[in-house]
């Protein structure tokens, strides 16, 4: 660390006579004399006991923070809120889920300005927390990174979250039975780790990786495990470097690094809540960035991962030949990424990339950009009658490019899960629902209860 005061903001709090107050507060909390003088890192811990995306965050924070101090810096733990999507799924307490977003991203705003905090550490591993934290952090425009607090390992027999779910409709459908339905809730979820396939929080710590806010290969790591723990270690380091070279949110989050994100995502085969996330960090950024954008960038970029929920793979398996960084390699070398992309390393992409060597020969999770599973985006903006300011599907081109049927209308998702395990909902049906929108729930919530129980029933895929 240079002999520069790095201290921005937190000097205000922490020098002068008049600042004696807060300066008694803070060693009560452990600051000594030394630590007045060190640049403060704030630490935003998304730990929780609500969900086991996040049961562990505390550890890893702990760890994040002995890399802060072992760099130079001093930090300092605090907590914004997180809620489970998987677990309030289905039920009315899922139309707070995209509302919690704006609320983590004002807990980053508030703790850090209001503490003087030169610099900010993300910590998150859910759906809404990952992309709240990020635009808390464009709110303020310290130097900052994300670090992903990791996935979770497979339950037997290849189980994950969403295998309950579709166990739920098997269950309706007679084709699995109690004791059978028991042994998948018992066991599908076995320990600490955001949901195991290409899910959100899975597409969004992958989206942000490419976007250049956190350190190579945070995206492919267990949540248990010592890459995770040196991931932590590492970025307490390189914030201090981030203070240094005064790199901020945004010197990285440019266009061209948004693009780069909805690329990755693209061949990821990624979830439609990137596109819903990525909107909401650029409008945060004030950058430039639109619901065509999606279609446009789209038609360039084939998806070429084989993952969980349309594909056969886990992330926990792509990690085990290298995560997204050979993927990200390709991409760059056939020319769809743009390498001059400033990154929290203080290296370009291309800088960055530069070492990484290509997937192992022989495996098929990730295939070649010649012989991809879609030759286009998975995502598809859509525009009618029913959504006039557009909409968004995942179409991997295994369903089919077309469906035609007879609506079938609920007036809730409540009431049109019903019809689905009680056989109201029959094959050929287009199921429509209706209220769950934005301004109609308020809240948006997913639809992943009806549709995990439609794939269940064997209704998938059928015309």
């Amino acid at each position: 660390m240079t002999d520069k005061d790095l201290r921005k903001h937190s000097k205000i709090v922490v020098d002068g006579i008049e600042q004696a107050p807060s300066r008694a507060m803070l060693r009560a909390v452990g600051f000594d004399d030394e630590d007045f003088a060190k640049p403060q890192i704030g630490i935003c811990s998304t730990w929780s006991m609500v969900t086991p995306c996040n049961m562990h965050i505390d550890k890893l924070a702990k760890h994040v923070n002995k890399g802060a101090d072992n760099a130079g810096g001093k930090g300092i733990i605090y907590n914004a809120i997180t809620i489970s999507d998987g677990i309030s799924m289905g039920t009315e307490g899922m139309k707070y889920s995209l509302v919690s977003r704006e609320v983590i991203a004002d807990s980053v705003e508030t703790v850090s300005g209001c503490m003087g905090h030169d610099a900010i550490i993300a910590i998150g591993g859910c759906d809404k927390n990952m992309p709240g934290l990020m635009m808390g952090i464009s709110r303020l425009n310290r130097p900052s990174l994300f670090v992903y607090g990791g996935t979770i390992q497979p339950g037997p027999n290849h189980t994950n979250i969403i295998s309950v779910f579709e166990a739920v409709g098997e269950h309706a459908a007679g084709s699995v039975s109690d004791i059978e339905l028991k042994q998948i809730e018992d066991t599908a979820i076995p320990g600490p780790g955001s949901c195991g396939g290409m899910y959100t929080a899975n597409t969004m710590a992958s989206a942000i990786e490419a976007l250049g806010m956190s350190l190579p290969n945070s995206s492919a790591q267990d949540a248990i495990s010592e890459e995770k723990v040196g991931d932590c270690l590492s970025a307490g380091e390189a914030i201090i470097y981030l203070v240094e070279h005064d790199i901020k949110p945004s010197d990285i989050m440019t266009r061209a690094a948004f693009e780069n994100a909805i690329k990755v995502t693209i061949a990821l085969g990624g979830s439609t809540n990137a596109v819903l996330h990525l909107l909401a960090m650029a409008h945060t950024m004030a950058v430039e960035l639109e619901l065509d954008d999606f279609t446009r960038i789209g038609k360039q970029i084939p998806m070429v991962a084989d993952l969980k929920p349309s594909g056969k793979y886990l992330m926990s398996e792509l990690i085990k030949i290298g995560g997204i960084q050979p993927l990200m390699k390709s991409m760059l070398e056939i020319g769809i990424l743009d390498g001059n992309c400033l990154t929290v390393t203080g290296k370009t992409l291309a800088e960055n990339l530069a070492t990484v060597e290509p997937y192992p020969e022989g495996q098929d999770i990730i295939r070649s950009f010649d012989n991809p599973i879609k030759k286009d985006s998975h995502l598809v903006i859509l525009r009618g009658n029913l959504a006039p300011t557009g909409a968004v599907a995942k179409i991997t081109g295994k369903e089919g490019l077309s469906f035609a049927g007879n609506a079938r209308v609920f007036e809730s998702e409540e009431e049109c899960l019903r019809g689905i395990l009680n056989g109201t909902v029959v094959k050929g049906d287009v199921l429509v629902i209706r209220y769950e929108g934005p301004k109609g729930a308020p809240g948006m919530r997913e639809m992943l209860s009806p549709t995990s129980a439609i794939m269940g029933k064997g209704l998938g895929g059928k015309k």
